[in-house]
């Protein structure tokens, strides 16, 4: 058994400790990592990107910045900014892919099931948190969807 007295401050780590969101900032929480998490993937998509695809990806990278940004400021900077390991899968998976194929449009049915996830993040965050968030949280989401729909062309 996993000790995790050892670490209070990031239970997470020991992956014999599972929990679920109690508290509205449990919840904020655990979109700011699916936002990290997704950024992660952008940042090296936005490196290994063909030259007409590479705006679609800087869009996305730069608007989940801008999102995980306003999110830690909810939180009076309580993150991890690290975000999850599903971050660095996010970035083998997209170098692995870069090194066979090229990244290119043809990646966008996995951008959005990647994105899907992040919206029913936000719509849980959204639902569990007090007032004056869930709109602002809304807002956040409303961009998200916004980008994608300009994005839907490329499918």
């Amino acid at each position: 058994m996993t000790d995790t007295s050892l670490n209070p401050g990031k239970p997470h780590l020991d992956p014999s400790f599972e929990t679920q969101p109690t508290t509205p900032n449990d919840h904020l929480r655990n979109l700011y990592t699916r936002i990290v998490d997704a950024k992660a993937g952008f940042d090296v998509m936005v490196d290994k990107a063909e030259p007409e695809f590479r705006d679609v990806a800087t869009s996305f990278r730069d608007l989940h910045a801008r999102h995980a940004d306003r999110l830690s400021k909810l939180l009076h900077g309580q993150v991890d900014e690290d975000g999850s390991l599903m971050g660095t899968v996010n970035k083998a998976v997209v170098s692995i892919r870069a090194f066979f194929d090229e990244i290119d449009e043809d990646v966008m049915d996995q951008v959005r099931r990647g994105e899907n996830q992040v919206l029913a993040a936000f719509r849980d965050a959204e639902t569990n948190c007090a007032a004056p968030h869930e709109a602002e949280l809304i807002a956040m989401r409303a961009e998200l969807e916004d980008l994608l729909d300009r994005t839907a062309h490329l499918d």
